[in-house]
């Protein structure tokens, strides 16, 4: 059972440089203020499109795609934290792969939200945060100096200055229920993500699959599905 606390109150150009720029793009993400950024486990199905790193923070636009981001690195051993999100499921978390044994809670924190996240940082691998309205770039530049320091990760519900990547859910439809009946059993989605003011990236997704699980919808895969229909009917 998770641990619950309760407080008061631009892509490179395509020529012979494009391998050289990567490589520069890859060291400087690996440092910053001369302490390594360590990669941390990223979830499968999208980590060609983003790599968590030590010292970053990152947002999403809805807890299930930060529910995600938490069970990868949750599977692998690390102690992750949520911080103001009353109604966080932790059944579908732990379905996602966070493992509740290891996992601190902090549904309200009120006015001590920053203190909590700031403690939080010092003691776990990543924290997931709900913030509230308004977070000015200096309140996010002290957050970013501790995940600094203590090489952890803050995936933010919400609008937060300097994220290094943005998640967003762009089309959504669900499937399962025929003619309004049935049980709605999975979902496609086109999942954005944008690295600064690099062009934003796409991946369709099954999120949740019929197993309730993140899975990568490949084009060639739909091609060859849709072959052994034609064939089959």
């Amino acid at each position: 059972m998770a641990r619950t606390l309760t407080l008061a109150g631009e892509d490179a150009p395509d020529n012979g440089a494009a391998p050289t720029l990567e490589q520069l793009r890859t060291r400087i993400a690996g440092m910053q203020d001369g302490v390594p950024r360590v990669p941390v486990p990223t979830h499968p199905a999208i980590a060609d499109l983003l790599q968590l790193r030590t010292g970053g923070a990152y947002q999403v636009d809805r807890p299930s795609l930060g529910m995600a981001l938490l069970g990868a690195a949750s599977r692998e051993g690390a102690w992750s934290a949520v911080v103001g999100a009353g109604d966080f499921g932790v059944e579908a978390a732990a379905e996602l792969g966070v493992d509740l044994t290891r996992t601190i809670l902090v549904p309200d924190p009120g006015d001590q939200w920053l203190e909590a996240t700031a403690a939080l940082v010092d003691v776990v691998s990543v924290v997931l945060l709900r913030p509230p309205a308004g977070v000015t770039a200096r309140t996010a530049g002290k957050i970013a100096a501790r995940l600094r320091k203590r090489s952890s990760v803050l995936v933010v519900w919400g609008e937060w200055p300097g994220v290094e990547a943005r998640l967003s859910v762009l089309e959504s439809s669900w499937s399962g229920a025929e003619e309004g009946h049935g049980r709605l059993r999975a979902r496609k989605v086109v999942l954005g993500v944008q690295h600064g003011t690099a062009p934003q990236r796409r991946a369709e997704l099954w999120f949740p699959s019929p197993d309730q699980t993140m899975v990568r919808i490949e084009p060639a895969s739909v091609g060859r599905a849709s072959f052994v229909e034609e064939v089959t009917a």
